[in-house]
């Protein structure tokens, strides 16, 4: 292990894990002259000895060690010093190894050989600001903050929804195919949209299409578009989105209803980079980042023979799964505020009415909440929503659905029905939640 070079207490301080000598050469002289303090390492034990010597606010990582792994060091220094960002270098890169890193917590990976130096100087110095930030405690907004709030993207305070925007903003400028899961309604396309605005064709087109919600050869042409004569009706030539979108970025929603017909025409796009438009013998290129969204289990659909295999490996090279609201209670007082200010600004709601909210299974997710918030500022008649102006936006809002047995249910007259309550929540502490005028109304 090589020592630190000009340590100071101010200094920003760097450790270089690396085999080979002249990566750690060249990245101490580079950081050095940019005034920051380095100590380089070539084995996990000296890593480890540093980490223990030292503090640090950047790491840079190679995968590949003679006695470790990138991915192993990056969860004990993540482990030792939270604080410090992680940077993956590699010559054996591939994008699942990448998002497997940021997964872990890495800031970013860098692949080998490097080309750009001023590109990495900037990717060191914002890793070091975040990590200066991170151990000062002054962390303020994360990046992906100003992207989501131009979005509309309403993130919530739940870790999960954290990490997840996180890897999100972080594999948005890697230009691979992304496939979103979550449940319906739980913010699938404004996940998409943020991952747009936060990639290199922000400033090119963002189109969604719906493939449940056309018939196969409306699909068909609406993807590829059509030449004159092609079909009846066809009496000039027509470009599809494939073609709109180019250089920008296509999101196929509900990718597990298209047919198999649909299928291969999306997987020779994905493989080559080229289609034909419907009665079309010319070959297109096209130059579209393709992010696909499903609510349904795309590898059940593959055993099931419904979907193909090849084309979901194609979409799947970064998966991203949105959890169901009721899996995150702690991110509604956020939505709710957000949507009431939406709605109006001079409005708030009760803490009654919020703990009705937060103890609601969500079955329509975050859609179910905006229609349910939009109601109530309807029905309310001054400044301040009530739980009786919720009651029945709850239950028409689950009609039909199971419930989460916290989910409150009422009787025939409207009000809450104290016998279905405690079928659905037998537990002395959900009974013990209620306010006293819940439990009356009940009786």
């Amino acid at each position: 292990m090589n020592g630190k070079d000009g340590e100071t207490m101010s200094q920003t301080q760097v450790l270089i894990i690396d085999d080979e000598a002249d990566v750690c050469t060249f990245f101490r002289r580079l950081l050095t002259r940019k005034g920051y303090g380095v100590v380089t390492a070539s084995r996990e034990p000296d890593a480890l000895k540093a980490l223990a010597d030292h503090s640090f606010h950047v790491a840079m990582v190679d995968l590949k060690l003679p006695d470790t792994d990138g991915l192993t060091l990056l969860k004990a220094i993540k482990s030792r010093q939270p604080s410090c960002e992680v940077i993956i270098m590699t010559g054996y890169s591939t994008i699942k190894t990448a998002v497997t890193a940021m997964q872990l917590g890495a800031y970013e990976y860098l692949e080998k050989p490097f080309e750009d130096i001023g590109e990495i100087e900037t990717l060191i110095e914002k890793a070091a600001s975040h990590g200066v930030a991170l151990r000062e405690g002054t962390g303020g907004r994360e990046e992906w903050q100003d992207v989501a709030q131009a979005v509309g993207f309403q993130v919530g305070a739940s870790p999960a929804m954290g990490r997840l925007v996180s890897l999100a903003h972080k594999i948005a400028g890697k230009n691979v195919t992304v496939l979103i899961q979550g449940n319906t309604g739980t913010g699938k396309e404004v996940l998409a949209r943020f991952i747009h605005a936060a990639s290199g064709r922000a400033d090119q087109a963002f189109i969604p299409v719906n493939c449940g919600a056309l018939p196969e050869n409306l699909l068909e042409s609406e993807l590829f578009g059509h030449e004159k004569g092609a079909f009846t009706g066809a009496a000039q030539p027509r470009r599809g989105i494939f073609e709109l979108a180019n250089h920008g970025t296509l999101l196929l929603d509900e990718i597990g209803d298209a047919s198999p017909q649909i299928q291969v025409k999306l997987l020779r796009v994905l493989e080559t980079g080229e289609f034909m438009r419907v009665g079309g013998e010319k070959p297109i290129r096209t130059d579209v980042r393709v992010i696909a969204a499903t609510n349904v289990d795309l590898e059940q659909a593959i055993r099931e023979k419904t979907f193909r295999e090849d084309l979901y490996y194609r979409l799947n090279v970064v998966r991203l799964e949105i959890p169901p609201l009721r899996s995150r209670a702690e991110d509604i007082p956020q939505l709710v505020e957000h949507f009431v200010r939406q709605l109006n600004p001079d409005f708030r709601i009760s803490p009654q009415a919020l703990r009705l909210l937060q103890g609601y299974g969500w079955p329509g997710n975050i859609r179910q909440l905006a229609n349910v918030m939009r109601r109530a500022v309807v029905m309310c008649s001054g400044d301040t929503i009530l739980p009786e102006h919720l009651e029945s936006s709850l239950l028409s809002g689950a009609s039909g659905a199971a419930e989460d047995r916290s989910s409150l249910a009422t009787g025939e007259g409207g009000s809450l029905s104290l016998k279905r309550f405690l079928e659905q929540s037998p537990r002395a502490e959900d009974i013990q939640k209620l306010a006293p005028e819940e439990l009356q109304g009940m009786l």
